[in-house]
């Protein structure tokens, strides 16, 4: 009895000691342009601030250079929110299996990506499967500029799934017909608004999770399903000429999106660290999130930490609590 009551003692006294250094954890989130990322970003923040005491910085970048400053392990970018798999390879290749100064979660939700249309327009058209849009008739319906082409989004700069989208349009032979188009989300997201409400056609890229499925009445084409053999895709982090040497003619196999962190934050900030390693959404989670902040246009921040006060268990559990 004698020695469980010093132990307990001992125990007391040093997590005393240590609360000045747990409360001076700090860590720098990467945040991508698209609205998932951010979610997860300011979720991952409120935790630190609120449960564990540390500091943080949010810092805008895109996956190359969130990558690439983890890579430096100096502290200007400590973790990337969510990375898809098989998507953004190319940098876990170099970063996690190879330079081996990245750690990737174990824990990751599922993720699918296709092509969208409103179902408004899917109706009024026969508009089923991606096939349909290199129709000419409804390329027309999609030419918002009188060039000829139809415009469809593919992805924001940056994106890795914009290059695989931007691959797919040549080998789908939509080529003659849709032109791809590169701009930030929230471009696509009110042009996506606009076209619903003047009864236009838009299609563009989408995937589960995401808020655009609370947002408007849309839906996911079908492609032929995914094959490997059809589905070689070179990002242009790896070759110069990623372009012609790809080949994707199916769909993206479902994905898996975890979050990644440098691993020297382990010995900046090891309760950070371990609570990375310990965290775990549902897809379901994210798209709430989403929503809330680009359906209702809620302040990221908020939507974390009440978010964190509905689900103390859960939270908790992250924490090792």
């Amino acid at each position: 009895m004698r020695k469980t009551l010093k132990t307990i003692g001992l125990a007391a006294a040093v997590s005393a000691l240590a609360l000045p250094a747990f409360a001076a954890e700090e860590v720098k989130i990467g945040v991508p342009s698209w609205t998932g990322a951010q979610a997860i970003a300011h979720l991952l923040g409120a935790v630190v601030e609120t449960r564990i005491g540390g500091t943080v910085e949010y810092v805008p970048g895109n996956n190359a250079t969130i990558f690439q400053a983890m890579d430096q392990g100096k502290g200007d970018i400590d973790v990337h929110p969510d990375v898809w798999l098989p998507n953004q390879e190319s940098f876990t290749k170099e970063y996690v299996d190879g330079k081996k100064t990245v750690t990737l979660s174990s824990n990751s939700y599922a993720g699918n990506q296709g092509f969208c249309v409103s179902k408004d327009f899917a109706a009024a058209h026969n508009i089923t499967d991606i096939a349909d849009l290199g129709r000419p008739d409804v390329a027309a319906l999609m030419d918002s500029d009188g060039n000829g082409k139809g415009e469809m989004w593919i992805g924001a700069p940056g994106w890795a799934s914009a290059n695989v989208n931007e691959v797919k349009v040549r080998d789908y032979g939509l080529g003659d017909f849709i032109e791809p188009i590169r701009a930030e989300e929230s471009v696509k997201t009110a042009r996506v608004k606009d076209s619903i409400a003047k009864g236009e056609g838009y299609a563009f890229y989408c995937y589960t999770p995401h808020a655009i499925w609370y947002m408007f009445d849309v839906v996911m084409l079908t492609e032929p399903a995914y094959d490997p053999a059809k589905y070689v895709m070179v990002q242009p982090s790896d070759d110069p000429d990623w372009f012609a040497k790809s080949n994707v003619a199916s769909k993206d196999d479902l994905k898996k999106v975890q979050i990644a962190w440098s691993n020297s934050l382990a010995d900046r900030s090891p309760a950070i660290a371990e609570f990375f390693a310990n965290f775990e959404l549902t897809a379901d989670d994210v798209s709430s999130f989403a929503f809330e902040i680009s359906g209702n246009g809620r302040d990221p921040a908020e939507v974390a930490r009440e978010w964190i006060e509905a689900n103390p268990d859960r939270v908790d559990a992250w924490l090792g609590l």
